[in-house]
């Protein structure tokens, strides 16, 4: 079968460089490629040796790659990136020639952390919610500037509803050509700004409706179409997750800690993960604190809060809610108000 051979590659737009590495960590082959998986493909069958491995680190083309090359029947790994960063900070020369070498030689030694390659269909959901908060920072985007255009004349928009918005600009420019020449295009862009992300508002309303496992993250107060759909499409597979208790250090909401001899110093939340499921789940859980029914959860969140605060009981609670929810995906229940249920995880294979 030939030398065993790791391939890294370090990914940009265009180019990808290549490093292989031999079983006895010899360089053996370096080069660029497209940045496409057929033109991968045909450079790895090139090698002399077995392929052991091809490594790279996860980024905006990698479960691209990575799907291509799988279906081309390469065994490809995708990398941590803070893992793959830390590692590769040692080396005193950072060129994409050297990127490559160290990503081949941490799969060499197997000092990596592998990252799920999403599916497909988890990562047009999460392009559908992507586009959705697009459209939205833009329509609020629009607003503030408004706001702050008409402040430097000393018109005041205050505090007003979004469907009195545009009859208030209106009021306050009219009269003053300038202000009217300058506002109309931008209300102009906010109303087709509004009506494209109450599309999207639909579109997501329906794709979490058409889901059974959203629908039961759903029975969860404080759990709506755009949180059930972000922890759906970031966990993509529960079976990933031996117990439903490690979602929480995955998502990045568990304190950090640095220990060295008779130094322990426990610090924030690590922030590793997913940001878009961490700030899904912040936010989910500072709404159930404060406006949320009575519910066993939201009662021993305020426990903490006395005990630790608010801040820290807003980070316990979205990380509690993140297992739940991880159990609600898992066993096929809905959530129950009335009673606690134990603080433990579903794990595959147990009887649903």
């Amino acid at each position: 079968f030939g030398m065993k051979l790791f391939v890294g590659l370090d990914v940009s737009l265009e180019k990808t460089a290549i490093c292989v590495v031999s079983e006895h960590g010899k360089i053996e082959r370096e080069a660029q490629a497209a940045s496409e998986p057929e033109a991968l493909t045909r450079w790895m069958g090139n090698l002399d040796g077995t392929i052991a491995a091809i490594g790279l680190e996860a980024g905006p083309l990698s479960q691209w790659l990575h799907r291509g090359l799988t279906e081309a029947g390469l065994d490809v790994v995708l990398m941590e990136t803070r893992q793959v960063k830390g590692a590769l900070r040692a080396m005193p020369i950072k060129t994409d020639r050297r990127d490559a070498e160290g990503i081949a030689r941490l799969l060499h030694l197997g000092w990596f952390r592998p990252v799920h390659c999403k599916s497909v269909s988890a990562q047009e959901v999460r392009a559908v919610l992507n586009a959705r908060k697009a459209v939205q920072q833009g329509f609020i985007g629009l607003e503030m500037s408004l706001r702050g255009l008409l402040r430097n004349f000393g018109l005041k928009v205050g505090s007003i509803s979004r469907g009195r918005f545009e009859q208030r600009i209106r009021e306050l420019t009219t009269g003053n050509p300038m202000l009217e020449a300058a506002t109309e295009p931008m209300l102009r862009a906010r109303l087709s700004l509004r009506q494209e992300l109450a599309g999207l508002e639909r579109r997501v309303r329906q794709l979490a409706q058409g889901d059974p496992a959203c629908r039961r993250m759903m029975s969860m107060p404080g759990v709506g179409a755009v949180v059930a759909l972000t922890y759906r499409s970031a966990v993509d597979d529960p079976r990933r997750f031996t117990s439903s208790k490690k979602v929480g250090p995955w998502v990045g909401l568990t304190p950090s800690r640095n220990q060295s001899g008779e130094r322990d110093v426990s610090g924030g939340i690590t922030k590793a993960g997913d940001v878009n499921l961490r700030r899904a789940l912040c936010q989910a859980a500072t709404v159930m604190m404060h406006r949320g029914r009575s519910t066993w959860l939201r009662t021993w969140a305020a426990q903490v809060a006395r005990r630790r605060g608010t801040k820290r009981a807003m980070v316990a609670l979205a990380r509690r809610r993140g297992v739940s929810l991880h159990r609600r995906w898992g066993d096929g229940t809905e959530f129950r108000s009335e009673s606690a249920v134990p603080y433990a995880g579903w794990r595959p294979g147990l009887p649903r």
